[in-house]
C-alpha cells in the first residue's frame, strides 16, 4: 500500500486516488460493477456510503491485476478470490481450513440486517477475509443481535473491540519467543499457551465486571462460568443506553 490509512476505512473517491497510479482505468462505475458482480463486498456506513478497508483495497488490486496482466474472465477471478480467502483463513498452523460463510449466510444465521452488519464492520467489530466471514464473525454478530434487544448498539461496543485487541497484543508478546522457533511443534505450543492465557483473561474480565457491578449495588454471579442465559426484559427501554461518545 502506497500510504498509511489515516482511518480504518476509505470512501470510494479515496480508493480511486489510492489505485489510479497503478490502474489508470479505474473508475467509480468500475468499482460498482465489480461489487454488483459479487467480486467485492465493501462495508456500508449507516447512511449507505461504501467504506473500503485494507482488505478491500488488496482485493481490488488482485482483481485489476488479474484482468490487466492475465486477461482472466470475472468467473475465474471470483474462483481464485474464494480460494485465496480460504488459504488465508487456514494460515493458523492447523491442517484443516476453518469453515467460512458468505455474507448472506451470516445475515440469515445471526438475525441481523444489512444496516446492522455495515455498522459492525464500520466499528471494526466484524471483519471479512476476502468476501467471506469466519465462524468467529458469526458468533460476534449473533451476540450483538442479542445485545440489541437491550438497546445496545455497535457504537456502544467499540471499547470491547479495543479491549480484545489489547488482549491479543499481550498474548502475542508472550508467545512470540516460541513462535520464533519456526517449527510445527512450536506453533502448536504457542497456540496452546495462547488459548490458556485467553481463558484466564476472560475469567479476569468477568470477575472484574462482577466486582464492579457489586459495588454499584447490582450483584450478579457466575459470569466467569458462563453466566445466565441472556433474555430480553421487556421492561428495559431500547433507548435507555446513552452513547458514551455523545
Amino acid at each position: 500500500m502506497s500510504r498509511q490509512f489515516k482511518r480504518a476505512y476509505l470512501g470510494i473517491g479515496e480508493v480511486l486516488v489510492e489505485l489510479r497510479s497503478e490502474f489508470p482505468e479505474i473508475s467509480v462505475s468500475k468499482i460498482r460493477f465489480l461489487e454488483a458482480e459479487g467480486l467485492i463486498a465493501p462495508a456500508r456506513s449507516p447512511s449507505g456510503y461504501r467504506k473500503f478497508g485494507p482488505t478491500d483495497l488488496d482485493q481490488l488490486r488482485f482483481i485489476l491485476t488479474a484482468q490487466r496482466d492475465q486477461y482472466l474472465p470475472l468467473r475465474v477471478i471470483k474462483e481464485r478470490l474464494d480460494h485465496r480467502a480460504a488459504v488465508m483463513a487456514s494460515q493458523d498452523g492447523s491442517n484443516t481450513t476453518p469453515e467460512m460463510i458468505s455474507r448472506r449466510d451470516l445475515l440469515d444465521s445471526s438475525g441481523i440486517g444489512e444496516e446492522q452488519l455495515a455498522e459492525l464492520e464500520a466499528h471494526g467489530l466484524v471483519r471479512r477475509v476476502g468476501r467471506l466471514y469466519s465462524q468467529g464473525a458469526l458468533d460476534i454478530a449473533s451476540t450483538v443481535a442479542m445485545l440489541a434487544s437491550y438497546g445496545v448498539q455497535a457504537r456502544h461496543l467499540r471499547t470491547a473491540r479495543t479491549a480484545a485487541e489489547r488482549d491479543v497484543s499481550l498474548i502475542e508478546q508472550v508467545v512470540a519467543p516460541t513462535l520464533r522457533q519456526r517449527s510445527p511443534q512450536a506453533r502448536s505450543d504457542a497456540a496452546r499457551t495462547a488459548s490458556q492465557i485467553a481463558a484466564l483473561l476472560i475469567r479476569l474480565h468477568s470477575a472484574m465486571i462482577e466486582a464492579d457491578l457489586a459495588e454499584a449495588g447490582l450483584r450478579v454471579t457466575g459470569l466467569a462460568a458462563g453466566g445466565p442465559e441472556p433474555a430480553t426484559d421487556s421492561r428495559l427501554s431500547r433507548s435507555g443506553i446513552k452513547d458514551a461518545s455523545a
